[in-house]
């Protein structure tokens, strides 16, 4: 006979060992599900340490490389690779050119690597700008959407023609993806994959990063064309669905924890896979939290690709990505 002074119900059972714990999980990440964001800086010796994100490098070709083949032993499932190159313009011609630092950074990575792990790039003009937006400039200074589409375009076909396993457009211009998706198939690229940073807002987490890319904007923001965390309910959705009718073949939340209601409406809503990317500062306060002791460095960061995960994100682009990867291996 049950005496009722004592709760019935004992969830308590579940968790009494780690073994038990992990045989009733609800949640598991994988190294599979993990893309590394990458640098490569041209015209360095050695790879350059970004000073707000310990532990990541603006990387030479050659240390590229070698941090590429870590994250394949390591079971990551991707790379998405950022450029940085040595001289930049108003048009970000550097983005296009055939011997451009991206462009011959994925033709190594193929070379070496296969495919081993799938190598992504991501398709903007912010990096190769010397203005630092992610666009093409009107005479007053504005962000010319259709002339951006046209460099985007290029931009993607020679990411493609390099090597690019997936073209990922992350500069939120109104017809992104189908300008993208017609220029890959025109240049013979159907079956490359387009994910789409569908739902990018402009976000303070950011902050590392630009230093890291070097493409801090030399006036005004972002504002106008990403999307304002403040914004109309329904707003991310309909940028998603504006994508995937375009052609996108996945799509992507950024930032990732401060958006994990974002993520959670659209992981619900598609039946594409979904990225989420735990940016840079969300990187950066880990980081200097744990440099500090103030936390647990290695049970945040797995802490926090758990909330990711479970919200909904099935491929999740951090900069912990090879070093979870062991930890899950």
């Amino acid at each position: 006979m049950t005496d009722a002074r004592f709760p019935v119900a004992r969830p308590r059972r579940l968790r009494r060992t780690a073994a038990m714990r992990r045989m009733v999980a609800g949640t598991r990440l994988h190294p599979a599900d993990l893309v590394l964001p990458m640098f490569v800086k041209e015209g360095v010796t050695e790879p350059v340490p970004v000073g707000s994100m310990p532990g990541v490098f603006q990387h030479t070709r050659d240390s590229l490389r070698k941090a590429a083949h870590e994250a394949a032993e390591a079971g990551v499932g991707g790379l998405i690779l950022f450029g940085v190159p040595a001289v930049k313009d108003a048009r970000g011609s550097a983005a296009d050119d055939p011997d451009g630092v991206v462009q011959k950074a994925v033709a190594d990575l193929r070379a070496d690597l296969g495919d081993a792990l799938t190598i992504m790039t991501d398709t903007c003009l912010d990096e190769f700008t010397d203005h630092g937006h992610c666009g093409v400039l009107t005479p007053d200074g504005e962000v010319d959407n259709d002339a951006t589409l046209e460099r985007y375009a290029s931009a993607a076909v020679a990411q493609a023609r390099a090597g690019s396993q997936v073209i990922a457009p992350s500069g939120m211009m109104d017809g992104q993806v189908g300008a993208i998706r017609a220029a890959l198939d025109a240049d013979g690229f159907s079956h490359i994959p387009i994910l789409a940073y569908s739902a990018k807002y402009a976000s303070a987490f950011y902050g590392p990063f630009r230093e890291a890319a070097e493409c801090a904007p030399q006036f005004g923001d972002r504002n106008a064309y990403q999307q304002d965390p403040a914004g109309p309910i329904g707003e991310a959705l309909r940028e998603v669905r504006l994508d995937l009718a375009e052609g996108a073949d996945a799509v992507m939340v950024k930032p990732a924890l401060p958006y994990l209601d974002i993520l959670r409406q659209v992981r619900d809503s598609v039946d594409v896979p979904v990225a989420a990317y735990q940016v840079s500062g969300e990187y950066a306060m880990v980081e200097a939290a744990a440099a500090n002791g103030w936390v647990d460095r290695e049970r945040i960061i797995m802490e926090s690709l758990i909330a990711i995960r479970r919200a909904g994100a099935d491929m999740i682009l951090t900069y912990w990505a090879t070093e979870v990867a062991r930890r899950l291996s």
